[in-house]
């Protein structure tokens, strides 16, 4: 009879996509666990691969015609992927058209996903006589393909009894970090006899001594030699002297880089009393419920979440809180933390690779009982939930672009179905399919109609743009919000200003000839950013230098259309000399730390004026901002998206409700050279309710989401006859497949035809029930792995965020 091990194995390909039968070795029997990872032999060439061990069959009988390969090695000590999260990857595959691995590979930190070593060391209960068979005079012992499988097959046992300690050392990305700590290694009354025979001339060995007297507890080698002004060099000669013992010490990295207030519950008022009463009897009654928390900017969602999360905390169980951009999490998680302490983790791309690693095994470990983060933490491997919030639900940030093309909603929602707890899907201004599914009783529908404080929501002016231009000089700034900045600088006020677009200029255009810079590898205009003085392709990366002459026609008649950040930063300089501007975009937030650091600056009134993007529109609360201006209202009412609309009334509401949120009045100018659309003009009351009855209407006419489901399909190649032959072939394909009632849109070059030197041609499949789709979709992927070597790829988004 034979052990037989079905792995998942690292070739992400259609054939792959099932487990592979391996015989395991003798020495392994009653070892292996699902979720381990192992390195198995695969194809003909002896080709080694790492691959996920998921079930094992015990005492099979073996089929003599077929022969087995056999698990060559074992990776881990112990499960990286626990059974949960193994279901869920299988589920997320068959739900967004990816392999299995893939899946699996996005849930683990980018530690696990590089080469690394395992080292093992003897715990302090390893009986004497195994801890020298196995380990001899070394420390620790170096866990890779050297180890004989008897070795291995012994380590994995005394892991899981606790008896040895394993280590991560991730080569060139992350390692363990550890700490040098001193401790003393002789009683009180031996260390004085030490000190008496000390000469009195030795007057910093007496210190040393006194105070390892004085203080038994151990203490890191930087701190005690910062304490008592001692050398490093001292301290070996106190332990060759045997005075002190000095051991190295894994220790986490602490992503937090400021010290925390703790903070006490705030009184709820009534709206909020019933939301918190509501989501906790769903955890109290392990009931996945999920609940649509529907508040007004500023109406105290994030302490609902708090207290819903204390609820689940006091009964044993973890929470898990979505935020959707990097930009909020240091408000978010100064609050989560100041509210839970210690037992908050923080998952986000922010963080170093090593930080990143720690974090995700506090919480593997169960060291960690909330988990906060962007989209990724939603795979954060939390056993006993009993809660989890997501932020501003209607994000289009919750969306992964590449494979697997998940939603962090879509994914929380699984998980909470798993766990039997409850999902608070937050926001001012939900997703229409959200907001629908509350229509329909599939959602608990909770409102928070008024500011927690009683203060008014901020007054809105919309400003005409072509008005403005008729009667004042081209400029960034109508007089009316100018002469608003104004006062509030004079009144010792902060405020806002929002531009959705990065750099100096959005393009450099020939006066002379036409001529528009264009990047050679996309079909896109180059931006001019001027603090690098270079022109960028924002999608590929490519960069240049700024031409003065026309490539073209030679002339020099070069001028700059368009505006970004930098460009209105160094209009403000010369419109309001004397304000400091803190500017906010993508190029200046590049570095670690650099979100929280600015946002810390503003906060501590080191700035007047917070300029930038998007970035600045959610989740900020800073009592003395009381004007926001928008800069131009029109960014995304412009582009060919069923979504423009939503996205815009979304923005304009929420950067609105970042003014006026403590005792002072707020005001929001919007400026506009579309005053009249609708979107616009209820963002201006923030009335969403009659927004989302004009927003269904358009999309049932037009047959869109939320009332139809919808598939993206999207080929690329270099050769653009390729991509473009290969889409009309899956046309043909799928509409054979589909009912006449499927809408197929398409196909058509895609919004921008040419990125990164690839041509792109996408359709959209529009559906309501279509039980053959899936099938159809995977058969054309399978036959696209087959022609990929020639450059094709096939893309497959479920529910895209816009068909563009």
């Amino acid at each position: 009879m034979t052990q037989i091990a079905e792995v998942i194995v690292d070739v992400p390909t259609m054939q792959t996509n099932t487990p592979y039968s391996y015989e395991i070795p003798n020495a392994l029997v009653d070892q292996l666990q699902p979720g381990m990872r192992v390195v198995v032999p695969f194809g003909n060439g002896g080709r080694k691969v790492q691959g996920f061990v998921w079930q094992i069959k015990g005492d099979v009988q073996p089929d003599p015609s077929v022969t087995l390969k056999a698990i060559e090695t074992v990776m881990d000590p112990a499960p990286v992927v626990n059974s949960e999260l193994m279901q869920l990857s299988e589920w997320l595959a068959q739900t967004t058209y990816a392999f299995t691995i893939t899946c699996l590979q996005t849930m683990l930190p980018n530690a696990l996903k590089a080469k690394y070593q395992k080292w093992v060391s003897p715990a302090d209960q390893l009986p004497a006589d195994i801890k020298t068979s196995l380990f001899g005079d070394q420390k620790e012992l170096l866990w890779d393909d050297s180890l004989s499988t008897e070795t291995v097959k012994q380590l994995l046992s005394l892991n899981r009894q606790h008896l040895v300690n394993v280590r991560y050392e991730v080569n060139s990305k992350s390692q363990v970090k550890k700490v040098t700590m001193i401790k003393p290694a002789m009683g009180s009354e031996k260390l004085a006899g030490v000190r008496t025979k000390l000469r009195k001339t030795a007057v910093k060995q007496v210190q040393l001594i006194d105070y390892l007297m004085a203080h038994r507890e151990a203490i890191s080698q930087t701190e005690l030699e910062r304490k008592i002004n001692v050398s490093s060099s001292l301290l070996k000669t106190g332990e060759t002297n045997g005075w002190l013992k000095r051991k190295a010490v894994e220790v986490y990295r602490d992503p937090f880089q400021t010290a925390v207030v703790k903070t006490q519950p705030l009184q709820l008022n009534p709206d909020q009393t019933k939301a918190v009463n509501a989501i906790c009897a769903a955890t109290d009654h392990k009931k996945p419920e999920t609940f649509l928390l529907e508040g007004v900017t500023g109406s105290g969602k994030t302490e609902v979440y708090l207290q819903a999360i204390a609820n689940a905390l006091s009964q044993g169980k973890q929470a898990l809180m979505l935020v959707p951009e990097i930009s909020l999490t240091p408000q978010i998680v100064g609050r989560v933390r100041g509210r839970f302490g210690q037992k908050v983790a923080v998952l986000h791309s922010g963080l170093s690779g090593g930080e990143r690693f720690d974090e995700w095994r506090r919480i593997q470990r169960g060291e960690a009982q909330v988990v906060v983060g962007a989209r990724s933490a939603v795979f954060a491997p939390l056993t006993h939930l009993g809660v989890i919030v997501v932020d501003e639900e209607h994000e289009s940030s919750y969306k992964q672009e590449d494979n697997p093309r998940y939603h962090a909603r879509d994914v929380a929602l699984w998980r909470a179905r798993y766990h039997h707890c409850p999902v608070v899907l937050g926001s001012a201004t939900p997703s229409l399919e959200s907001r629908a599914r509350a229509e329909k009783n599939v959602y608990t529908r909770l409102l928070l109609p008024y500011r927690v404080n009683h203060q008014q929501l901020p007054k809105v002016t919309i400003v005409d743009m072509t008005e403005e231009l008729r009667h004042h000089k081209e400029s960034n700034f109508s007089s009316v919000l100018l002469q608003a900045l104004k006062g509030r600088l004079q009144r010792g006020e902060q405020s806002l200003l929002m531009l959705n677009r990065r750099g100096f200029s959005s393009f450099v255009m020939c006066r002379d000839c036409g001529f528009v810079l264009q990047c050679p590898n996309c079909d896109i205009s180059l931006t001019l950013h001027m603090d690098t003085k270079s022109m960028k392709c924002h999608y590929c990366g490519h960069e240049e230098p700024i031409p003065h002459v026309c490539p073209s026609c030679h002339g020099r008649h070069i001028r700059y259309y368009g505006t970004g950040t930098q460009k209105v930063q160094q209009e403000l300089a010369e419109l309001l000399p004397e304000a400091r501007v803190i500017r906010m975009d993508v190029d200046t937030t590049r570095r670690k730390g650099a979100h929280e650091r600015l946002l810390k600056q503003f906060g501590n009134h080191q700035a007047d004026i917070l300029l930038g993007t998007q970035m600045i529109a959610k989740g900020l609360d800073f009592p003395d901002v009381t004007l926001v201006g928008v800069l131009n209202a029109d960014t995304a009412l412009g582009l060919p998206d069923f979504r423009a609309s939503e996205r815009t009334f979304q923005l304009l509401t929420q950067v609105s409700g970042r003014a006026g949120r403590a005792e002072k009045a707020g005001q929001v100018f919007i400026q506009t050279y579309n005053p009249d659309h609708y979107a616009i003009q209820l963002a201006k009351t923030q009335n969403y309710e009659q927004f989302f009855g004009r927003e269904m209407q358009l999309r049932h006419r037009g047959n869109y989401p939320p009332y139809y489901f919808a598939v993206k399909v999207t080929a690329s190649d270099a050769d653009e006859r390729k991509a473009a032959e290969a889409m009309i072939k899956i046309v043909r394909q799928l509409k054979t497949a589909l009912s006449p009632q499927a809408i197929i849109l398409g196909p058509t070059p895609g919004a921008i035809a040419r990125v990164n030197k690839r041509y792109y041609y996408q359709l959209v499949i529009k559906y309501k029930r279509e039980p053959q789709l899936d099938p159809a979709l995977f058969e054309i992927l399978g036959q696209a792995q087959k022609q990929s070597r020639g450059g094709l790829q096939i893309a497959i988004d479920r529910n895209p965020m816009s068909f563009m």
